[in-house]
């Protein structure tokens, strides 16, 4: 029987954006008896993000050559835990058993966002590094059951689209969003403890998201009745959360509020002109915070 081979001819470079995930809210309503916390959020996506490139190889030695740059690249190894590697290389096994041979890759993960940051940069690469090696590859994995084994978020950031999370994260319907909405992101460059911060919640079985949401993503009117859960512990154990809160309330913003465990915060605006002016207020009152005005991707 001849060789199954997967090298073809393809493409020289293949580029996926990594889009930030923001919670615009996020409740937390349970813990399960293996400590995963339940969660009901709702998620979109920003256009701005880490990026993931996929070169052939020059260096045929291993499978995977893995390469970091970009302003937040210092802060992050290459190594055996680094969650882009253990994606590449979990795809790659995969891919394996099948057919004996792949050829052999060079990501370059370009670092835009900040490090634990409360915006699932870390799972965002994962997902952008399995996209673009699927498509390099010439691949038909499940990358869903992929995603979820290397971590919960992993799998909505497939998506990258507006949709609702429940569960632990791996219950995802998409919501029908079509214009996008235009948002303020700020870190002071802090980073917090997620472990720490659920250890500090008053209770972990809050109500979920309303019912009523489950074709499209609610109105800014229903996303102000909502909440992040983690919010509260975040600032506690780390204050100048607070102070990048209260900044953004003084933009022209019709929403302010911390995404995921933090310690980024956003401010939605009516326009990408607002947005923009709020992001140069912010930039020219305190220049040490990272700050950027972007928007969500639609459905």
């Amino acid at each position: 029987m001849p060789e199954r081979v997967a090298h073809i001819e393809r493409v020289s470079r293949i580029e996926r954006i990594a889009h930030a995930k923001i919670n615009l809210a996020l409740h937390v309503t349970g813990q399960r008896d293996d400590g995963y916390h339940l969660l009901d959020s709702l998620v979109v996506f920003t256009t701005h993000g880490d990026l993931i490139s996929i070169n052939e190889a020059s260096d045929a030695a291993s499978l995977v050559t893995l390469k970091i740059d970009g302003p937040f690249s210092k802060q992050l190894q290459n190594g055996a835990n680094n969650l882009v590697r253990r994606a590449a290389l979990a795809l790659g096994y995969k891919i394996t058993e099948t057919q004996s041979r792949l050829t052999p890759v060079e990501i370059i993960l370009t670092k835009n966002l900040p490090i634990a940051s409360g915006i699932g940069g870390g799972s965002a690469d994962a997902a952008a590094c399995l996209l673009a090696l699927q498509e390099f590859w010439g691949s038909n994995e499940n990358l869903g059951k992929i995603a979820l084994e290397l971590g919960a978020d992993i799998p909505m950031c497939l998506y990258s689209k507006p949709l609702r999370a429940q569960g632990i994260g791996d219950e995802i319907s998409l919501l029908e969003s079509p214009n996008p909405l235009h948002l303020v992101l700020v870190n002071p460059l802090k980073e917090v403890s997620t472990p720490a911060i659920f250890k500090k919640l008053a209770t972990k079985n809050n109500a979920s998201i309303s019912d009523k949401v489950i074709e499209e993503l609610p109105a800014m009117a229903d996303l102000n009745t909502m909440r992040n859960d983690l919010q509260v512990p975040a600032v506690q154990l780390e204050p100048s959360i607070r102070s990048v809160l209260d900044e953004l309330q003084e933009t022209d913003a019709c929403l302010v509020r911390m995404s995921g465990s933090g310690a980024t915060c956003f401010a939605l605006y009516e326009s990408s002109k607002l947005a923009e002016e709020g992001a140069s207020q912010i930039k020219t009152k305190n220049p040490g915070w990272w700050c950027v005005a972007t928007s969500t991707t639609v459905s």
